[in-house]
């Protein structure tokens, strides 16, 4: 189909464009007087980062009840919470902007709300002030340096494996129409 070659012809080795960076028309546009307030204009998408939040901090409060952080040992449930975090988000960039059709909800709830309530870069700095002032400076700096480090990898991750499977998706989906009798 052409519209799955543009897809893979836009992929490349190009990571995702952000299409929440707005053009520079629209920030013009936007220091105008007489605007409507963002919440009057945008109400129904700040419900949607706010239904997808909720759940995204539910979810983080569940893998920190799983693996509870004493103070002093390396902070696992905050580790865990923004690499899974990190990873999803690179599969879903590819998903939103390459793969499914534009939908005004679907990226606010899922990224800006549920993975930006599951995620928390507050937390791992909190963790890590905490580990240094606790005297465990190797940990903290495993800490910071892991994160980062597992975070950057797990995000390519994502847009790696998603890419993977829409091309697979692809190749199954045309030998199915290639192996279907054609009518005279």
């Amino acid at each position: 189909m052409p519209e799955d070659k543009a897809i893979v012809e836009r992929q490349g080795d190009q990571l995702p464009v952000d299409s929440d960076v707005p053009p520079a028309s629209y920030m013009e546009r936007r220091e105008t007087r007489g605007r409507p307030g963002v919440v009057r204009s945008h109400w129904d998408v700040l419900l949607v980062i706010g239904a997808g939040g909720a759940l995204g901090s539910l979810a983080r409060w569940g893998v920190g009840e799983l693996l509870p952080w004493s103070g002093d040992e390396f902070p696992w449930a905050t580790f865990v919470e923004n690499i899974s975090g990190g990873l999803a988000l690179g599969m879903l960039m590819v998903f939103l902007l390459d793969v499914w059709p534009p939908h005004r909800y679907l990226r606010p709830f899922l990224g800006v709300g549920l993975l930006g309530g599951y995620t928390t870069f507050s937390t791992y700095m909190l963790e890590s002030r905490d580990l240094l002032v606790g005297g465990e400076a190797a940990t903290a700096f495993a800490y910071l340096a892991g994160s980062l480090a597992a975070g950057l990898a797990a995000v390519w991750l994502g847009i790696f494996s998603a890419r993977a499977a829409v091309r697979l998706a692809q190749r199954r989906r045309r030998h199915r129409e290639a192996a279907r009798p054609k009518n005279p």
